[in-house]
């Protein structure tokens, strides 16, 4: 009696093991599905940030960063409108593989000061000899009217791609982006400082950097 209650437990045990092995090899696969390879992270990177720059909503005076980890995309950044913070996020919770979002994009505050220091900025970079090239124009500055400043650029913002992007917060400008070179950027910077109204400038903007010259083989 006593040995057929013992192999009744062992069997007990056997089949209770079963399911216990199947959750770790599921456990397994899971964890194995959750880690990215670079090129993976590169292509969801690549459609992440071409989703976000063809949002309508985004422009001169907005940036948005973002990171990926294991599947997870968490947005960060300044929205000079509200819109654009959850535009943002619904775009990306579509993009293939993307399987949460944690939205961390900061809506800039509604202040008539910052509208105005806005435009000024914008004037005084994009209309400027040396940068009106980076103008979507190129080189012919987009028409920013009076009447237009008066209602309220950042409802209404310049249209077209802005490699100089303008953000402001309670008087404080940060410009990002890109330009060619060094002087380039030092202009930006003096640009904006000479803006009646804006209290600091922080200048973000990075050089382009030049591929290397490759050296040629001698025969």
């Amino acid at each position: 009696m006593n040995r057929t209650l013992l192999t009744g437990l062992i069997l007990g045990g056997l089949v209770l093991l079963a399911p216990v092995r199947a959750q770790q090899q599921e456990d397994i696969v899971a964890a194995a599905q959750k880690t990215q390879t670079p090129a993976s992270v590169l292509r969801m990177a690549e459609a992440i940030q071409k989703a976000i720059l063809s949002l309508p909503e985004y422009g001169v005076f907005d940036e948005i960063r973002f990171q990926i980890k294991d599947y997870v995309v968490t947005l960060e950044g300044e929205a000079s409108r509200p819109i654009l913070q959850s535009s943002a996020e619904n775009v990306v919770k579509k993009i293939e593989g993307v399987q949460k979002v944690v939205n961390e994009i900061e809506v800039l505050p509604l202040s008539r000061m910052d509208d105005q220091i806005r435009a000024r900025v914008y004037v005084a970079i994009y209309y400027h000899p040396i940068l009106s090239r980076y103008n979507p124009g190129r080189g012919v500055p987009v028409w920013v009217s009076p009447a237009r400043i008066a209602a309220g650029i950042t409802n209404d913002p310049p249209f077209g791609f802005h490699p100089i992007h303008i953000i402001v917060k309670n008087g404080n400008v940060r410009l990002t982006g890109i330009v060619d070179n060094a002087a380039d950027q030092q202009v930006a910077y003096m640009q904006a400082n000479s803006v009646p109204g804006v209290f600091s400038v922080e200048n973000d903007l990075h050089v382009a950097q030049k591929p290397a010259k490759v050296a040629k083989k001698k025969k």
